[in-house]
């Protein structure tokens, strides 16, 4: 009884109010694909998509049975449940993560297969002229500079989603069991040899960015707090210094008031006042950051599902 040969490597893409962009997709993403000569799948998760997207998934399944797999999510839960849930399905040994809007070329695919085969276990792209609003840019780059000094997770661009993993990779983030996570961080984590490209980076084609502001503090946030007790560490040595400094401060009010009978009129009250409202400040801020790490414990131990597959369409 014969078998089918394996599939060499897996392509996922995570899909939100792509309609525009789809056709393109397709257009320029299987002529790569095809021309590797690999055995391969495409894997679409379709993120809750409100437009016609899950229509051209479904149109580009029916055309391409062979090597097309389409997830479609109940509702909208984001780029890297998305992604997750792809993960849990490939069968390729290498898996390779691209976004639907075209900004990352899908051409450059074979840059990155070509730094697998040279023995990298995992390997990032980074853009090499961005095409982004100054906002974006400027954004990335400080979030970077956080991220560098704060983990020990070492990425030129942390927001380029083109990237290539080996399958041991895959499967140690599947077995991870992470809820709020990101995933290229995550990755570098198990990698035992990483690399990284250079690959191009055009303009949007079509649409807009799903990524609003908050979403892009959410992420970042989730990534600095995922992988690093650094925020409280910086905050406990904030707090002991705030603390240090409001002693003096006090010393120094109580020496004028009293040793050199200065400031009647302003000590007291106000000055109490002042004091307390910053010592309430610092209270505010590691409350927060406590309960940023006790929400994480509190999402991971509940166990509740992550996402929610409506429907599956395989390969034939």
């Amino acid at each position: 009884m014969s078998t089918a040969p394996a599939v060499q490597l897996s392509v996922v893409i995570p899909v939100f109010n792509e309609e525009a962009n789809l056709p393109t997709l397709f257009a320029r993403l299987y002529p790569v694909l095809d021309a590797l000569q690999r055995r391969y799948e495409i894997i679409f998760t379709n993120d809750g998509s409100a437009d016609r997207s899950f229509d051209l998934l479904r149109a580009q399944h029916a055309a391409r049975p062979d090597v097309t797999r389409v997830i479609d999510f109940n509702a909208n839960y984001g780029q890297h449940m998305a992604i997750m849930a792809a993960f849990e399905n490939v069968r390729g040994e290498i898996i390779v993560t691209l976004d639907a809007d075209l900004q990352n070329p899908p051409e450059e695919i074979p840059k990155l297969l070509a730094q697998i085969d040279a023995g990298f276990d995992y390997v990032g792209g980074f853009r090499l002229k961005r095409h982004d609003s100054f906002f974006r840019t400027f954004a990335s780059k400080f979030v970077n500079f956080a991220r560098s000094r704060m983990t020990s997770i070492e990425m030129t661009d942390q927001g380029c989603m083109l990237r290539a993993y080996k399958r041991p990779i895959i499967d140690a983030i599947v077995r991870s069991g992470a809820i709020n996570t990101f995933i290229p961080a995550l990755a570098y984590t198990f990698s035992s040899n990483p690399g990284e490209v250079g690959v191009q980076h055009d303009e949007r084609l079509a649409g807009v960015s799903n990524y609003s502001l908050y979403k892009l503090i959410r992420l970042n946030f989730d990534l600095i707090t995922g992988f690093t007790l650094a925020p409280l560490q910086l905050f406990t040595m904030f707090a002991m210094l705030s603390s240090a400094g409001s002693l003096a401060l006090v010393a120094v009010l109580f020496y004028r008031r009293f040793a050199l009978n200065l400031d009647r009129e302003t000590f007291g009250v106000f000055t109490l006042f002042g004091i307390l409202f910053f010592l309430l400040s610092v209270a505010m801020i590691g409350i927060g950051l406590i309960g940023e790490y006790v929400g994480r414990t509190y999402l991971v131990v509940r166990s509740r599902q992550r996402y929610f597959i409506s429907r599956q369409l395989d390969t034939k």
